[in-house]
């Protein structure tokens, strides 16, 4: 539509507004706070993501130490219960090693001792391991003590004590002693040289007669 001015006026022209410069300086600076503060969370963010990565890393790595450290946990307890149970047989092997060894040594040892002691009988020898309870009688409390001598001078015998002596009230025609020793057997050792037999460290010196064998 085309208008026509029959006035013959010019018209106005429109005018604008003018924005002060201090606001506009207000909102700049408020859009660089805004962008520094999203700057600033952002890279907090970022390093705050890192650290618990980091701590996530850690967690994963000592959960897997810990597992480790139990298993080797139950196999450590599993050698002690077999290290425990090879200890017991190995104790019991020994055991029965040590009943075994030395028999016949022990009744030569016991044969030879008793030959040397003049009215002297052993009634029983209770052997329990290396220890040995001996019974018997004797015509006195003298033989008793020479008896004792023998048997630390032989070398198989040690820690020999008497633990009863009396006399038998039985048989009171004759006096006849009942005793009881107790002792730690073993076959005696010789630096260089092996163990000597009961018959050799008793045999009696060159030119005397042997004595004859005592009862058992």
């Amino acid at each position: 539509m085309i208008r026509i001015n029959l006035l013959g006026r010019t018209r106005p022209k429109a005018t604008r507004t003018a924005v002060p410069i201090e606001a506009t300086l207000q909102y700049v600076l408020l859009a660089i706070a805004l962008v520094a503060s999203t700057g600033i969370l952002y890279g907090h963010y970022l390093l705050m993501d890192r650290e618990n990565k980091t701590v996530l890393a850690h967690i994963q790595k000592q959960t897997g130490e810990k597992a480790r450290l139990e298993q080797l946990k139950v196999q450590v307890e599993n050698f002690e219960k077999q290290k425990a149970i090879l200890q017991q047989r190995i104790s019991v092997i020994e055991q029965l090693q040590r009943n075994r060894t030395g028999g016949q040594e022990l009744l030569d040892a016991i044969a030879n001792t008793v030959s040397r002691t003049d009215t002297l009988w052993l009634t029983s020898v209770d052997r329990k391991g290396d220890a040995l309870t001996i019974n018997g009688s004797a015509g006195s409390i003298n033989a008793v003590a020479n008896y004792i001598t023998q048997l630390k001078r032989s070398g198989y015998f040690q820690n020999v004590e008497i633990k009863e002596s009396h006399q038998d009230e039985s048989n009171k025609a004759v006096e006849i002693f009942l005793f009881t020793l107790t002792a730690q057997f073993g076959l005696p050792q010789t630096a260089g040289a092996p163990a000597a037999t009961p018959a050799a460290a008793s045999a009696p010196a060159t030119g005397a007669p042997a004595r004859k064998p005592g009862n058992l």
